[in-house]
């Protein structure tokens, strides 16, 4: 069993005053997301990622397709109490304190007493807030606010979760305090579906993404299978070498970086650097660094998007 699938999932909207016409927020798009795993669901602003996580969560309807979660149709109520999702830019009571919002969550989710009390104490530290949870919600920054969105998606243990730019306003270290939450999620059981256009996020998070532009789905898959990792060359950073020398290694090196106190980089094909390595050390150079140049998920994302046709309103 899958834990999302869709099929031929679209939505349209209607824009224009003078002469109203429709337009094609989602076209087509057919996934299926496995149990257990962090999938991202990557593209631009504006290529249909919200408009999929709102049809999901049944907060909009579809036009056509269909969409099933732990093997139900969509709006399932049983599932309903099975799944957390986070919005992208989530707004509370913000009068309330984030103990006093949680608690309040909680209470829908059938939490009572001294369980509620360990629930909401647990998830709050999941996500870092600390004695700030006895401050009113006007007083959060939007990172803060950010946290507390997550906090109450996975409040009720969710078997999957949904999260629409999960990092967005989040600090450095917010950021990597929710990647390492997102890891113990999928580590327990948990499904995490997650929108984004912050590439390294999902390319350290995910096994497998989907990458969607104009409303359509532009590839999917793993990032083994789509990226390749294929080596493009090395990157060497050495000091203690004098330009003539490196000047000298020729064709060996197809760039040469100046670099702060007497360091440079190095750039070299794709061949094994052990020998050119070997000769600078003889000659008194030190290796500070050695790293392989592959693809990235960017370089993929910046490819398939150039390649995607813009989105056309229908009839036009």
């Amino acid at each position: 069993m899958h834990a999302i699938k869709t099929e031929g999932l679209t939505k349209h909207y209607t824009v224009g005053f003078w002469r109203p016409r429709p337009y094609v927020a989602l076209d087509g798009l057919s996934l299926e997301v496995a149990p257990a795993e962090i999938f991202g669901f990557l593209g631009p602003n504006g290529a249909g990622k919200t408009t999929t996580l709102k049809l999901l969560m049944q907060l909009v309807y579809p036009t056509s397709g269909a969409a099933w979660i732990l093997g139900k149709p969509v709006g399932d109520l049983e599932v309903k109490r099975r799944i957390g999702y986070l919005p992208e830019n989530p707004y509370f009571y913000d009068y309330l304190t984030a103990n006093e919002l949680l608690t309040y969550f909680a209470s829908l989710f059938g939490y009572r007493g001294e369980e509620r009390r360990r629930r909401v104490a647990d998830v709050l530290d999941q996500v870092g807030i600390g004695a700030e949870r006895r401050m009113q919600l006007r007083q959060f920054s939007k990172g803060m606010i950010q946290r507390v969105g997550i906090a109450q998606a996975i409040l009720n243990q969710p078997e999957v979760v949904f999260l629409d730019e999960p990092m967005s306003g989040l600090d450095p270290l917010g950021r990597r305090d929710m990647r390492q939450l997102m890891m113990r999620l999928r580590d327990s059981g948990c499904t995490v579906f997650f929108s984004s256009h912050i590439l390294a996020d999902a390319e350290s998070l995910c096994s497998r993404v989907a990458i969607l532009a104009g409303g359509r789905l532009v590839t999917t898959g793993r990032l083994t299978d789509m990226v390749g990792f294929e080596l493009r060359g090395w990157e060497l950073i050495v000091s203690d070498v004098s330009r003539e020398k490196l000047a000298a290694l020729g064709t060996r090196v197809t760039r040469i970086v100046p670099l702060a106190h007497g360091r440079f980089s190095l750039e070299l094909p794709p061949d094994p650097p052990e020998a050119l390595i070997a000769e600078l050390a003889r000659h008194g150079g030190r290796i500070l660094s050695l790293n392989p140049v592959r693809d990235t998920l960017e370089d993929l994302f910046v490819r398939q998007i150039a390649a995607s046709k813009p989105r056309e309103p229908v009839g036009a």
